[in-house]
């Protein structure tokens, strides 16, 4: 029942990024952050990012989950109603599993569809992915290696990268895994998300941004215009010297069995 007044008195639209690690999740969120009128898509329910929001909007997102998912949608929605989050398969899967057991969204059999559109109305999906799977790998690698997730942020770099292949490897693999959990999500719960790619905003940024926003029937304020990312790409010399060498040794999956860490490393 609170759910449902929650939802009367408080509409919203709801979306997620449905994203995998160095799939252009960060540029995108970017985009639409920026019109000020598509929410504040950020991993509020990655399994080591949930502690910070739950901090910095004073909620609970351990002892009292359901409070913290209604805290966070009304906290970040912008003032158009609008709600975005990006999330990872795994970190979806383990959302609807705490969705479920806090008896707030549903019933005790409810299905994944109806807890998942009980916290987050209307609720739509765009999928990123990358077409180049080998650079996706090696940018990945390179972020595990030295901790530096976005160029725009001053970090102190873990350590000096050095080309490992079987790392290479594991973070191919489990991109790979992560695109056929996305794909068991969708067809399960009967979604046709929109499909985006790294490579589409790379090469036309504006527009691809347009099109997700014509697809979350989000308007821009009048006169906005959606402009180059600031985020710096970090590609560079490295990381195609690693594409080729990874390249021309053929790893094969099968050799190297993906660990934990390449699977869940951290944010998208």
């Amino acid at each position: 029942m609170f759910a449902l007044l929650h939802h009367l008195f408080h509409p919203t639209n709801c979306y997620a990024l449905c994203a995998v690690a160095r799939s252009g999740a960060h540029l995108l969120s970017e985009g639409l952050r920026a019109t000020q009128r598509a929410g504040r898509p950020l991993q509020y329910f990655h399994q080591h990012l949930a502690a910070k929001y739950a901090a910095r909007y004073g909620l609970d997102a351990v002892g009292q989950f359901s409070h913290y998912v209604r805290g966070v949608v009304s906290a970040t929605a912008t003032s158009n109603g609008v709600f975005g989050f990006r999330s990872e398969p795994w970190d979806m899967n383990k959302l609807v599993e705490r969705l479920s057991d806090s008896g707030q969204f549903g019933k005790a059999d409810a299905a994944e569809s109806e807890l998942l559109h009980s916290a987050f109305p209307h609720l739509r999906c765009v999928q990123l992915t990358r077409e180049d799977k080998v650079r996706q790998a090696v940018s990945k690698a390179r972020a595990m290696q030295t901790n530096l997730w976005l160029a725009t942020k001053e970090k102190m770099i873990a350590g000096e990268p050095q080309f490992d292949p079987a790392l290479i490897a594991q973070c191919e693999q489990a991109a790979t895994q992560a695109e056929k959990m996305w794909a068991a999500f969708f067809e399960r719960n009967d979604i046709e998300p929109l499909a985006v790619t790294y490579e589409e905003l790379c090469c036309n940024y504006p527009a691809t941004v347009a099109r997700v926003l014509d697809f979350l029937q989000v308007r821009p304020p009048r006169g906005f215009e959606i402009g180059p990312p600031r985020i710096t790409r970090q590609a560079d010399a490295m990381s195609e010297e690693w594409a080729r060498r990874y390249a021309e040794l053929q790893l094969t999956k099968d050799r190297l069995p993906s660990t934990d860490a390449a699977e869940r490393g951290p944010p998208c």
